[in-house]
């Protein structure tokens, strides 16, 4: 008699195995969403900023990260030198820009 239970035991889980492939549809739909929603925008954000700091000229406007205004003077591979008065500049990495202005800006403020 025992011996039918466990029959009944193993026909069980047998079963139950098809229900672990559904148990994994909630964790593929929750990763799909984080990759549409946060992943791919984020990655997105980072390459046109990092377009943006390739195409930084002599001249142009600039914000940083830290929020100084200023014009750019020089720019080395890594550095670039930022006037932000007449006759003050400080050297920042290219990544600390944040934005570039249109120009004419800084003499607008």
């Amino acid at each position: 008699m025992t011996e039918y239970f466990m029959q009944n035991a193993w026909a069980q889980d047998s079963a139950a195995g098809g229900g672990s492939l559904m148990g994994l549809l909630p964790l593929v739909l929750i990763f799909a969403v984080f990759y549409f929603f946060l992943i791919r925008p984020q990655m997105k954000q980072a390459r046109e900023h990092k377009q943006m700091v390739e195409a930084l000229a002599k001249g142009d406007e600039v914000v940083t990260s830290g929020g100084l205004l200023g014009k750019i003077t020089r720019i080395g591979d890594n550095f670039i030198m930022v006037e932000i008065a007449p006759d003050i500049e400080v050297k920042i990495q290219k990544h600390a820009v944040s934005a570039t202005l249109p120009k004419g800006t800084l003499k607008s403020l």
